[in-house]
């Protein structure tokens, strides 16, 4: 790999790694969802400084291309990942219809006690 674009990734994966905790720092990001970012990123830089390592595994998984096998790596963990996501989403919507239910109950009970 050059070495002017191992540079560049891992500029590139250093300063989101440090974008990344500094969200987390400034409470702007929750731990639990930001540990995947940071992991994935630390993964980005350990790749860019060890480029043996993506074309070793690539070439015992039988992948031609070291690229191929990056893009393969990161398809796989942003699906995961989206799919996640889908899941929290899900309980969300599901907590907030709970939620409305409730207040629409409460409601109707505050208005049927006025009508007395």
């Amino acid at each position: 790999m050059n070495i002017l674009l191992r540079l560049l990734l891992f500029v590139v994966s250093a300063g989101t790694l440090y974008f990344v905790v500094k969200k987390i720092r400034d409470s702007q990001a929750q731990i639990d969802s930001a540990i995947f970012w940071v992991l994935f990123m630390l993964a980005m830089v350990v790749s860019s400084i060890f480029p043996g390592a993506v074309i070793y595994v690539s070439a015992l998984l039988g992948i031609d291309s070291p690229a191929n096998f990056v893009f393969l790596c990161i398809i796989f963990l942003l699906l995961l990942k989206v799919f996640s996501m889908s899941l929290h989403i899900s309980k969300l919507q599901y907590q907030i219809q709970q939620l409305a239910q409730i207040i629409a109950l409460k409601e109707s009970r505050a208005g049927s006690d006025c009508d007395e």
